[in-house]
């Protein structure tokens, strides 16, 4: 028989300090109600951290069962709209349009044309002033072949639980370029993250 190979302890994730996220829990505090659209997968530690707060939650899970690829296929700008459009909940009364996004790190996964008819139709959800939420990958030229899944820990950090299978090509999005692609969304803070990452907050414009 031949000898067990040892197998490599598991590493704990990281928690990443995240200050522009917890400014968006901050406001959950002393804000009335509101209306939050994830576009990631449901987890039940972020689904527990936001059931505190008078808001309601929407999972769209834009990663699942192809959506990235039908965002970044060729095709003309009101084909990839309604191709958004099918990844998202339906249009709400003005009472429930969208308050707060969470794009995690989603945009660094979808190419220019995808990341704007997404934007687009989300904006067409969403009220005057909504925010959406992201981390872009910045200082790395390489980055997780799939999206992260993004959980909340102690201290409103955060948890990237996803399971890459292999390093792919970073774009590197800069200011600019989010300026052009985001749509009626402009930026509107960034940081830098100690894990190299820098997060955004835009606010949708009237």
């Amino acid at each position: 028989m031949g000898r067990a190979t040892a197998r490599a302890p598991m590493v704990k994730p990281e928690a990443l300090k995240a200050p522009l996220f917890r400014l968006l829990v901050d406001q959950l505090e002393v804000d009335g109600r509101r209306v939050i659209l994830d576009l990631g997968a449901a987890s039940t530690p972020m689904l527990s951290l936001l059931g505190r707060f008078r808001c309601r939650v929407e999972i769209a899970d834009v990663a699942c069962d192809g959506g990235i690829e039908r965002l970044n296929a060729e095709a003309p700008a009101d084909v990839l709209v309604a191709n958004a459009e099918s990844l998202l909940p339906g249009h709400r009364a003005d009472d429930d349009a969208v308050d707060f996004v969470f794009c995690w790190d989603l945009p660094n996964y979808l190419k220019p044309a995808g990341l704007s008819a997404l934007m687009s139709a989300i904006a067409a959800r969403a009220r005057p002033g909504a925010l959406a939420h992201a981390f872009i990958v910045y200082s790395e030229r390489s980055m997780p072949d799939r999206p992260g899944r993004f959980v909340p820990a102690e201290d409103l950090k955060l948890v990237n639980r996803g399971r890459p299978t292999a390093e792919i090509k970073a774009p590197r999005y800069s200011p600019e370029d989010l300026g052009r692609i985001m749509g009626r969304f402009a930026i509107d803070r960034a940081m830098l993250l100690a894990n190299g990452m820098q997060e955004f907050l835009f606010r949708l414009q009237t």
